[in-house]
């Protein structure tokens, strides 16, 4: 065993001899940012032992030591998006209320104290009460209760009654959309649908890769139990921050709903992801899902509900199931694609008629990974780039000085290059400076990293990989309901990514088609918006599993077309670009 401290942190810990400085993280609590899972292929999670830079994942400790991780990327730094569009519904959820009267029994009456509550509570207003299933945990109190003589409110479902209190009480609901890099949680008052409280967070599965992929690996080698059980932690920590933001009690919170792409919705059920990453890569389950909460770490309401929003296929999972329930594109008349860009990319084109969708892997470069010097949208990320009369302008988050490129700053800053002659179609870079292959936008000595940002030849075929990826699954939509983009009347834009682009760069380089650029209608976090949707109308939750069932799954790996699709989609656009 030897002693760890972490210097910046302020941690001291023990670990058994050949543990990797990443593991000795992890075990420490810090949460260190390992887009490549630990495989040694990213370079983000550099720390300084004896004042010499190592990578964590691939350093083992054979000594006391003390490390500095200033230079590693945390996954506590990141601003995260929570803000969504959504459509107004009634308000009609699943959890109801009932003031009812409690009385002793009277001579003769042999019905249990149960049956008299249910008798209650048909009177006042629930038409099915006498199908409730008795509740040993509840029934224990009834007769003091009817002694007491006096107004209880009951808190049910359709099917079942989750409390009896004296006083109304200040129940609440909570959804949570479970994204692959962030988490974002809203708390909502079960008596009239408002949000009291949002909160959001980094993904924790993060440190054990960036995308589903790593993280599917890392469970079939290691189980799940490290990936279930960091998430759900996390989950519980926040709905308890939600409720003290509100000044409820955790316990207050009925329902929980959550929505995540079909990964991470296995992943927090503690399911293998086997299924996932195997052909023909179907989900283990697909259904929508109603659970006791308590059973999956949520330190809820003891009889509080986790409700699980349908997954619709392998890799198009119950967060698009989240997006169709915010813009329910399955009510209009006209033809709609909803397009929500992470690493992942999945789409829905169609309208009442019919709806197709599909899942494209369009890998983490636009996220910050596998890019030099990508970051995610945290201070001090280039968010947006310009090029005016000869010059390179940017603008940072917080207005930091630079340290990182972000998504949204990698899209400008390529489409700029291109644009201005410093890229070919073929995605070649000349850059026109010291080494042709590799472009500093930020010197060294005017960046906050000390090394500058720049764009390298590798760094534009991760970003030509990933936008060929995505602009060939909408050809082949498209394709399969045999319309063109003059039929669209509207690009739906989901996700940070989606949120904060330029459009006219997404179309300069050829990641969606230039022509749909003016129809464009980000829309923010729809998935955790549909989550909303789910807890504050029944039928809406109802309805769910019918909606994804409806919608057609193309299969993009088992179309002999979409490869060549993918191939010509790599080249960049250039017929329409004005060099300067």
């Amino acid at each position: 065993m030897h002693q760890v401290y972490f210097m910046k942190e302020k941690k001291r810990i023990q670990v058994p001899e050949g543990t990797t400085i990443l593991e000795a993280q992890r075990l420490a609590g810090l949460r260190p940012d390992a887009p490549c899972g630990g495989a040694g292929t990213c370079g983000k999670c550099q720390v300084v032992v004896n004042g010499r830079s190592v990578p964590a994942c691939q350093t083992q400790i054979r000594e006391d030591v003390q490390i500095d991780t200033t230079a590693s990327s945390s996954l506590e730094d990141a601003s995260i998006l929570t803000e969504g569009f959504s459509r107004p519904v009634t308000f009609q959820p699943g959890i109801a209320v009932h003031a009812i009267e409690l009385k002793k029994a009277m001579p003769g009456d042999k019905r249990s104290d149960w049956e008299r509550m249910l008798s209650a509570l048909k009177k006042a207003g629930v038409p099915d009460a006498e199908h409730f299933l008795p509740d040993p945990d509840l029934s224990s109190s009834l007769y003091e209760q009817c002694s007491q003589g006096k107004t209880w409110y009951v808190a049910h479902t359709a099917r079942e009654i989750l409390d009896i209190r004296s006083e109304r009480g200040n129940f609440c609901l909570a959804a949570f959309d479970i994204g692959t890099t962030t988490l974002a949680g809203y708390l909502l008052d079960a008596s009239d649908g408002r949000v009291l409280a949002v909160e959001s967070r980094m993904n924790p599965q993060a440190q054990y890769g960036a995308d589903v992929i790593m993280r599917s690996d890392y469970a079939l080698a290691h189980g799940t139990e490290a990936l279930s059980s960091c998430i759900r932690q996390e989950l519980d920590v926040m709905t308890r921050c939600l409720a003290a933001q509100a000044d409820r009690k955790q316990t207050d919170i009925l329902q929980i709903c959550i929505v995540g792409n079909t990964c991470m919705h296995h992943l927090f059920l503690n399911i293998s992801p086997a299924s996932l990453v195997h052909a023909p890569y179907t989900p283990a389950i697909s259904q929508a899902l109603t659970l006791p909460a308590v059973q999956y770490g949520l330190k809820i309401h003891p009889k509080g509900q986790l409700l699980m929003l349908p997954n619709i296929a392998g890799y198009v999972g119950a967060d698009t199931c989240g997006c169709l329930l915010a813009v329910r594109p399955d009510q209009k008349e006209e033809i709609t694609l909803l397009l929500d860009i992470g690493t992942n990319g999945e789409m829905v084109l169609g309208s009442r008629k019919r709806l197709v969708t599909c899942s494209t892997a369009a890998g983490p470069a636009l996220e910050g990974a596998k890019i030099e010097c990508g970051m995610r949208g945290a201070d001090g990320a280039i968010d947006h780039v310009s090029f005016q009369n000869g010059r390179w302008h940017y603008s940072t988050i917080g207005d930091r000085p630079a340290v990182g490129l972000c998504g949204s700053g990698l899209l400008d800053l390529t489409a700029q290059l291109l644009k201005h002659g410093f890229i070919d179609e073929n995605g070649s870079l000349e850059s026109g400076q010291d080494n042709p292959k590799v472009f500093f936008l930020v010197p060294p000595e005017a960046s906050g990293n000390k090394k500058g940002v720049y764009l390298t030849q590798k760094d534009i075929q991760e970003v030509q990989l990933a936008k060929a990826a995505i602009a060939a699954g909408i050809r082949i939509l498209m394709k399969t309901l045999a319309v063109t983009e003059k039929d669209i009347s509207c690009l739906y834009i989901a996700g940070a990514f989606g949120n904060y682009m330029d459009p006219s760069s997404a179309g300069t380089i050829g990641l969606i088609p230039r022509s749909l650029t003016d129809r464009i209608q980000p829309i923010g976090n729809a998935a955790g918006e549909g989550a909303k949707i789910a807890l504050l109308h029944a039928d809406e939750w109802k309805f769910a599993d019918t909606l994804t069932k409806n919608v057609e799954f193309v299969e993009l790996a088992a179309l002999p077309e979409f490869q060549d699709c993918f191939v010509d989609e790599l080249e960049f656009p250039i017929e329409n670009i004005q060099y300067t």
